[in-house]
């Protein structure tokens, strides 16, 4: 390869050949790479290419004059004619050296520029036909020469003074050079151009347009030249100050040191420093961190302030600002997980595994907050902690029942004594990841008063949109939340406020069934318990009947908390029995039998169906916060003036509803087989029994028509059939609400038919099919229909459906 080793200008009269020599009209080419050589330089070259080395020799067997020819493409190895440029410049060889490599290391001078007018590619190197080209002489006297020679000096003094690499002997030569095409020349072989710039100077021929040329040229790289400079000199004062500040350290350190004093303070400085930066915050916070450090430095250590402040630095850099856990993205490991730890909630897991699937698309989706809803003991915040497990996320629970202060979530200001960081940023402290699954326990209960209203925090903090930028009162700078995965909790959504609802998705959760509860109790709470309490897995053995009647009379609960500390109870027996017999204790096995010999007398009274059809006695569907229940509605009419009396703790709905059913019998009372002067005649007292219970709600309309109907026409209702539904004046029957709850109640019960309004319809999807195949559902939409397939001696009239056919409707 063809390069230079030092580039050199040595123009002393002695060493310098003058261009009066004749110049063949064929010479060997020397293709050159990276570089232009002008006339009159001087430069060391290496040699390293065959036809190179043999255009060498050619010039020195000859009369060692050469031709050098940039390439406009330093990569190709055997140029071609288009591959050289058309302007080259004529060279003499003044030495040659062979060294060890093979390579040849050759002095040269330029002599004069030369056209290349054809090129003869050879085997053995290049020859091309020239024309050498005579300079023309620069006008004498000439202001515009003069200026351009002093403006070109000037220049390459200023680029010295810039830190440009040019030698002293070079500049004392251009301070006397007066042939401005020499100069030209002399000061572009100085200026370490790129090819193409270098060559655009070697291809003018007029002295003074190359000298123009190369004025332009320096003025670019003065202008550069001084930006770098600026470069330098704003790195030298950076580091600079960096020193300084170092040895004023060192000087306070000493001084400090004389004192006895302040050594702790400084290595405590120093820790947090290297906290600070090694914690990656975002920019803002960073500085924020910094500021404080500084403010905290010239403070004395023995202030109040002191340990407010470096509180504040702990949190700070504890925190995991950058720190977070991968999630598993494996659908079928996440899946099993959570089948291991909760039997059942189908559409809970199914939510959550397309929400991990999203997550497994898109790195950063901007998913919904999951609202659980459901009643208490059902596993709600169980299945976050085992959402947690299945995403490999750190589990935090918050407690929000209770809440009213609004610094509980934001933060305390620093200047209150005793101030801290709101319970979010608590919790991700507490996780070390800042992307943890946060379930927000029992958001139903968050009350307000005049230290603020916590819910309306709470917006920010659920806002997928906002909370990226999530301010704590006590940090003072904004913390990143959207890499949070939130979950909430609640038994019931009234209670919530409206736009806090809007942000969250709502999945509810309903009581479980008898089927269900007897499978989690098999899978989960019965070994649970042995564990708890100290017995080997054979010490015990459930039989499913004996936990059936725990189930159904010692519990009546939508959820499993009771059920399992009455399991709890019969494992204490169990445990008192294997410690006081020792070595003598024999295993127990619990049959429904023995029940009471661990947890004495039933505790729950189970309300049933019926046992005869009575006239005005109707079974009716409720839901309450811990599930389903039945209750019987009772009506009674007596001699009086046609007066309605309620009784049973009714709330208003409840008393409306009974209003628009007596109005609606008194308008159809010859359609319905009754006497219209009875209204006249008689009082009708309806009583809801269990009295010291409130009840109220919309869905007992359909109940108390029918046994207002009953009553006054003195129809007898079948035992057998439950209703709920709500009624208006002109009889028709509207939708209600817990229908699972409900239907699951008078399975309990053993009810056989079940009453529902028709677009009750759908619900239906959610019941397990054991619930389906016991009950028979009739769907009605006006409540003659409700008369007719209630009241004995008429024709039902209704569309009735069984098992898995009542979900096709």
């Amino acid at each position: 390869m063809d390069d230079i080793e030092d580039f050199s200008a040595s123009l002393n009269d002695g060493d310098v050949v003058e261009p009066m020599m004749q110049i063949p009209s064929e010479l060997p080419v020397l293709p050159l790479r990276d570089i232009v050589i002008y006339p009159f330089m001087i430069v060391p070259l290496f040699v390293s290419r065959d036809k190179s080395i043999k255009a060498v020799d050619e010039a020195l067997s000859q009369n060692r004059m050469i031709l050098l020819v940039s390439q406009k493409d330093v990569d190709k190895e055997d140029p071609e004619k288009d591959d050289l440029y058309t302007v080259g410049t004529v060279a003499v060889i003044m030495r040659m050296l062979k060294l060890p490599d093979g390579r040849i290391r050759i002095l040269i001078q330029g002599l004069s520029r030369a056209k290349v007018d054809t090129v003869t590619p050879g085997s053995d190197y290049i020859r091309a036909n020239v024309s050498p080209i005579s300079e023309p002489l620069a006008p004498e006297n000439s202001l515009e020469v003069e200026a351009l020679v002093r403006n070109v000096r000037s220049s390459m003094e200023r680029a010295a003074s810039l830190g440009k690499n040019i030698s002293p002997e070079v500049l004392a030569i251009i301070a006397n050079l007066e042939d401005a095409g020499r100069l030209a020349d002399l000061s572009a072989s100085n200026l370490e151009l790129k090819v193409e710039d270098a060559q655009s100077v070697l291809d003018i021929y007029d002295p003074i347009q190359r000298l123009r040329k190369v004025n332009d040229l320096l003025s670019k790289e003065i202008d550069v030249l001084t930006v770098q400079q600026e470069i330098n000199t704003q790195a030298r004062a950076d580091i600079d100050r960096s020193q300084r500040e170092y040895f004023l350290r060192q000087q306070l350190k000493a001084i400090q040191s004389e004192l006895g004093e302040g050594n702790e303070l400084f290595e405590e400085i120093e820790q947090y420093r290297d906290k600070i930066l090694k914690a990656k915050m975002p920019e803002g916070a960073e500085e924020e961190s910094l500021r404080q450090l500084k403010k905290l430095e010239r403070m004395h250590p023995d202030t109040a302030e002191t340990a407010t402040l470096r509180n504040w630095l702990d949190i700070m850099t504890e925190l995991p600002w950058s720190k977070s856990s991968k999630d598993n993205l494996n659908l079928k490991k996440a899946e099993k997980i959570l089948d291991e730890d909760h039997y059942g909630l189908e559409r809970v897991k199914e939510r959550i595994v397309e929400a991990l699937a999203v997550r497994k698309l898109i790195e950063k989706p901007k998913g919904s907050i999951l609202c659980l809803v459901g009643p208490p003991g059902v596993g709600k915040t169980s299945l976050g902690r085992s959402i947690a497990r299945a995403l490999n996320r750190k589990f935090i629970r918050l407690s929000l029942g209770g809440l009213h202060d609004e610094a509980e979530i934001r933060g305390h200001r620093r200047t209150y004594v005793g101030a801290m960081p709101g319970r979010i940023i608590q919790g991700i402290q507490q996780a070390g990841t800042n992307n943890p699954l946060m379930i927000l326990d029992e958001i139903d209960k968050v009350g307000a008063d005049f230290r603020g209203d916590p819910s309306s925090a709470l917006l920010e903090v659920l806002d997928p949109e906002q909370n990226s930028s999530f301010r704590d009162n006590y940090l003072g700078v904004t913390f990143d939340l959207s890499n949070v995965m939130f979950m909430t909790t609640a038994n019931v959504l009234d209670t919530i406020q409206p736009a806090l609802r809007d942000r969250m998705e709502i999945i509810r959760l309903s009581g479980y069934t008898e089927e269900e509860k007897l499978e989690i109790s098999k899978r989960h709470l019965v070994p649970k318990q042995i564990e708890e309490n100290g017995l080997e897995k054979d010490d015990v053995k459930f039989d499913r009947k004996a936990i059936a009647r725990i189930v159904t009379e010692y519990t009546q609960e939508a959820g499993l908390r009771q059920l399992e500390r009455e399991i709890g109870k019969v494992c204490r027996k169990v445990a008192r029995q294997k410690a006081e017999l020792e070595e003598n204790f024999k295993p127990v096995k619990v049959v429904a039998a023995n029940i009471p010999d661990f947890l004495r007398a039933p505790k729950i009274f189970r309300e049933h169906a019926l046992k005869k059809d009575q006239v005005g006695t109707v079974t009716g569907l409720a839901w309450t916060a811990v599930g389903g229940d039945i209750l019987f509605i009772e009506a009674l009419r007596t001699k009086g003036k046609g007066k309605l009396q309620l009784t049973g703790q009714l709330g208003e709905v409840m008393q409306e509803s009974a209003q628009a059913a007596y109005s609606y019998a008194k308008a159809r009372a010859i359609d319905l087989g009754i006497n219209p002067e009875d209204f006249d005649n008689y009082d009708i007292h309806v009583h809801i029994p269990e009295g010291a219970i409130p009840k109220d709600g919309p869905s007992a309309g359909i109940t108390m028509a029918t046994a207002l109907v009953s009553v006054l026409s003195q129809k007898p209702v079948r035992k057998e059939l439950a209703m709920t539904g709500e009624i208006t004046l002109r009889g028709n029957v509207l939708p209600i609400g817990g229908v699972k709850e409900k239907v699951l109640a008078a399975r309990r019960a053993h009810i056989k038919k079940v009453i529902l309004p028709e677009p009750n319809k759908r619900d239906l999807e959610d019941l397990p099919q054991e619930v389906l195949d016991d009950l028979t559902f009739i769907f009605v939409e006006n409540v003659r229909q409700v008369f007719a397939e209630a009241l004995l001696e008429n024709k039902p009239n209704t569309e009735k459906v069984k098992s898995r056919s009542a979900k096709k409707g």
